[in-house]
């Protein structure tokens, strides 16, 4: 949907208090408070200025809304993101006009591109200046409406009741996604009649959610006669909440069919299935990546092929049948012309076609699915993920991830990541049980989202354990949020892969630019230990192998936040790698074997 200007009827009442208030009315402050709150929702993150001030007060005056007062605006829409993502719930910020607003618009571009539902209430200088260069003024709905699902300015108090719950429908339905609702402030001063959710009803936007049973019975028609399927799962499950994991699983069960996770999907199906490739695309396991260029028909659920999954298109799965389940029309064909689409929710398709494998009594072809199986295992004893860690030598990055995992694994843990080498390294090497575990910036790829989303994370789930496994040039983007964990006692830990270089930068450097290492080192790093007791926080530092278990322990029992500078060698790049604009076969496999592998015979690759 395109950002518009929402205006109805003219404004009733006069600018008044809430003890001058008639019976019935409330003011347009008072009335988002009462929206969030019917709306079931229950914590807001944000950040006070001059245009928002009577929401505050609203604020002030209540006990049932927690606001979490962060340090920056980006930082407030990345913790809503954590919380939703991690939730299933919608993510709510709160911030004032002008740079408020456009200091929210990296962390709303990050929600757009990721499909994460948000409502974030932006304030407006009053109605009778915009458009005069008033003081902390921006044109918020000019600006974000390329980067929000839709967006109002809202001139009139009696258009605001309909405006706020339109607004958590429309992030929440469909394709969720961030909506922004922009509030003058004499319109938060105003007062009107609020209207229940139940009273309004959005008058256009029905997305289709039940597929279409004609397309389901030739979806199932084409996974039966398939002889290489393969099962391909993004971050649209995930949305679709867990039971579609659970169908994915039982679908995935039924019919034998290996199955691949882009990076948002991570957790749709268990690591630890023997079905389960790994994450495909320029990151992804050498066996998921030849294993999507050699099918024969491909089952996407909720997955968009962008760039980073299909590599080079005109070589993306060149003989396969393509069926593309998603909610979202518009990504149907978009940048993959595919043999069949189904338009609805990931839950109802996956369910419709399970049942429908097992009413049709099908099966695949047993001799065609064991030598395909065969062929995966042959590209899975490459090992692509092996590494070797020297007990005198510097840390290895997989390593420290590895350990990570290994030792929190068996608890309940959230990851989030920041962005860079330490995150691909984290998609291949923590294995993910169920969804909602994994909360990492996969479309925009933005450095600084991992902390505040943590954050976010650890709100919802404060019991939990919630890690950020970080980069130490990433981290120091949001590093003032420190001071927002120590504040509301949020334990999380910040795991630092410190190698001092911006790690993906210098990679793709020195395998694609001649070794030319331009600005990617960092030359001045603060200590991490001495930072985090500055904030209030515990900070501990490791450098050798033999001591990491037991501070990587010592990190997870402290009941406060933690910095963990984990100092790793520098020199390490993250393989499994495709070049940008290459084709899946084409992989670098590391510095033992980084030789191309081509496609011979029939179609298939050469072990």
């Amino acid at each position: 949907m395109t950002g518009e200007e929402m205006t109805g009827e003219e404004m009733t009442g006069e600018e008044m208090t809430g003890e001058e208030m008639t019976d019935g009315q409330m003011t347009g402050a008072q009335m988002i408070i009462r929206a969030l709150a019917d709306q079931g929702i229950d914590r807001v993150f944000g950040y006070p200025g001059g245009a928002v001030l009577p929401i505050y007060d609203a604020l002030f005056q209540q006990n049932n809304l927690r606001h979490i007062l962060v340090r920056h605006e980006q930082a407030a829409v990345h913790a809503a993101e954590g919380y939703a993502r991690s939730t299933g719930k919608i993510g709510v910020v709160l911030v004032t006009s002008g740079p408020g607003a456009t200091n929210a618009v990296t962390g709303l571009t990050d929600a757009l591109m990721d499909s994460v539902p948000l409502l974030c209430i932006t304030g407006q200088v009053p109605t009778h200046l915009i458009g005069n260069d008033a003081f902390q003024e921006a044109d918020t709905t000019g600006i974000t409406r390329p980067c929000t699902k839709h967006n109002y300015l809202v001139k009139t108090i009696g258009d605001l009741p309909r405006i706020l719950h339109e607004a958590v429908y429309v992030a929440t339905h469909g394709r969720p996604g961030p909506v922004v609702v922009d509030l003058p402030k004499d319109v938060q001063q105003t007062a009107g009649r609020y209207l229940d959710p139940a009273a309004i009803v959005h008058r256009s936007y029905r997305p289709r959610t039940a597929p279409q049973p004609e397309a389901i019975a030739e979806a199932v028609t084409l996974l039966s006669r398939a002889k290489r399927p393969v099962v391909y799962a993004g971050g649209g499950v995930v949305n679709s909440g867990n039971e579609a994991s659970r169908l994915l699983y039982k679908l995935v069960k039924l019919t034998g069919a290996p199955i691949t996770n882009t990076l948002m999907g991570l957790g749709t199906y268990p690591a630890g299935e023997p079905e389960f490739l790994g994450m495909l695309g320029m990151h992804g396991t050498y066996e998921a990546n030849l294993a999507m260029y050699n099918c024969d028909v491909m089952l996407c659920v909720g997955a968009r092929f962008d760039d980073r999954v299909t590599g080079r298109l005109d070589a993306f799965s060149p003989n396969s049948k393509k069926i593309h389940i998603d909610i979202d029309a518009s990504s149907i064909n978009k940048n993959v012309v595919v043999d069949l689409p189904i338009v609805a929710d990931a839950a109802a398709a996956l369910e419709a076609l399970a049942a429908g494998w097992s009413q049709g009594g099908h099966s695949l072809d047993p001799e065609a699915l064991a030598a395909w199986w065969k062929t995966i295992e042959g590209w899975r004893a490459r090992r692509c993920l092996h590494y070797r860690q020297e007990e005198d030598g510097a840390i290895k990055p997989q390593h420290a991830i590895r350990r990570l995992h290994q030792l929190t694994k068996d608890r309940d843990c959230y990851i989030a990541t920041e962005v860079g080498q330490h995150q691909m390294w984290a998609a291949q090497l923590i294995g993910f049980e169920k969804p909602r575990r994994w909360m990492t910036s996969g479309g925009l790829g933005t450095m600084g989202y991992g902390l505040p989303a943590a954050m976010g994370v650890q709100v919802a789930h404060p019991d939990s354990l919630v890690i950020d496994v970080a980069g130490e040039a990433s981290i120091l983007m949001n590093i003032q949020e420190l001071s927002t964990l120590v504040q509301y006692a949020l334990p999380v830990k910040i795991f630092i892969v410190n190698n001092r270089w911006m790690g993906m930068v210098r990679q793709w450097q020195e395998l694609l630019h001649g070794g030319r290492y331009s600005e990617s080192y960092s030359e001045s790093l603060p200590d991490f230990v001495k930072l985090a007791e500055a904030f209030g926080a515990v900070g501990i530092a490791c450098s050798d192998p033999a001591e990491l278990d037991d501070k990587i322990l010592a990190m997870i029992e402290t009941p406060r936040p933690v910095v963990f500078d984990c100092r790793v060698n520098p020199n390490e790049n993250c393989f499994p790698m495709i070049p940008s604009g290459a084709a899946h076969y084409e992989m670098l496999l590391g510095p033992e074997d980084e030789a191309t592998h081509r496609i011979s015979g029939e179609g298939l690759a050469l072990v």
